[in-house]
């Protein structure tokens, strides 16, 4: 299927690693010009390196910036003035007793999750309505359905995500321009490996014992009964950024592995 992306300007925030990489990959496998960017000179090399490695034709660059601040979107801003497509992955998780999460943490965890995908949204889609073309894709998480208690300041901010992806849908009907929601599942990234792995040695057992014991106690409703692969959930990501996708808009698309136990 040819899904129209080849000559298409994409920006993928937060894509040096994980589902905001896998994203970044697929699109410039299938001809876009895409744009990574992260914190740091060597991760967004790196992150350029393996792309082209992937995809010897790809057109791919990118831009150092902390995409979750308004100065870090400003410089973005100003480097990239207009966009066809824009991914809001950007985000951070972490796990805390309910009680004990303070209110720098609810206020850090809202201004990089949810603020992020508002300010670059808010600056790039009113351009995409003009030309009569664009897709928003915002990378939320079977957690804004199904709050999971042991971080539910980030499920919050994944609820959050899908009343303003709906919001941005409506704010731009009938213009091209299409938003909708990505909500993948427990997903195998770096990040989450790397995490897995140091419970595991902490507590004498195997990463497979601790996985296992993830999807018995924390995600029972789980069809897959395992973790997704980034370059899984980036397929869906990657059709809704299409041209192919042009009749989904406003909506919530599930790469979850059957976790959130309802029909939607």
């Amino acid at each position: 299927m040819d899904l129209g992306l080849a000559g298409k300007h994409a920006l993928v925030t937060g894509s040096t690693a994980g589902i905001g990489y896998a994203i970044a990959k697929g699109l410039a496998a299938e001809g876009a010009s895409v744009i990574v960017t992260g914190r740091t000179k060597a991760n967004v090399d790196a992150a350029l390196t393996r792309i082209r490695q992937a995809a010897p034709d790809a057109s791919v660059t990118g831009i150092v910036a902390d995409c979750a601040t308004a100065a870090g979107a400003r410089a973005v801003f100003e480097q990239v003035p207009d966009l066809d497509i824009l991914v809001n992955n950007l985000g951070i998780y972490g796990r805390n007793p309910a009680f004990e999460i303070d209110d720098a943490e609810w206020q850090r965890f809202f201004e990089v999750n949810v603020m992020s995908g508002v300010r670059f949204t808010r600056h790039y889609a009113p351009g995409m309505a003009q030309r009569g073309w664009g897709r928003v894709v915002f990378v939320s998480s079977e957690s804004a359905l199904n709050i999971p208690k042991e971080m539910i300041h980030y499920g919050m901010t994944k609820t959050a995500q899908l009343a303003i992806s709906r919001g941005f849908a409506m704010e731009l009907a009938g213009t091209g321009v299409t938003v909708n929601a990505l909500l993948p599942g427990p997903t195998h990234t770096e990040n989450t490996d790397r995490l897995r792995a140091e419970r595991a040695k902490a507590a004498g057992i195997t990463v497979a014992e601790i996985e296992a014991a993830f999807f018995r106690d924390f995600r029972p409703t789980s069809l897959l009964r395992r973790f997704t692969s980034a370059d899984e959930v980036a397929a869906l990501g990657i059709y809704l950024c299409s041209e192919a996708a042009s009749g989904t808009s406003g909506a919530v698309m599930r790469v979850d592995g059957g976790v959130v136990n309802q029909i939607m």
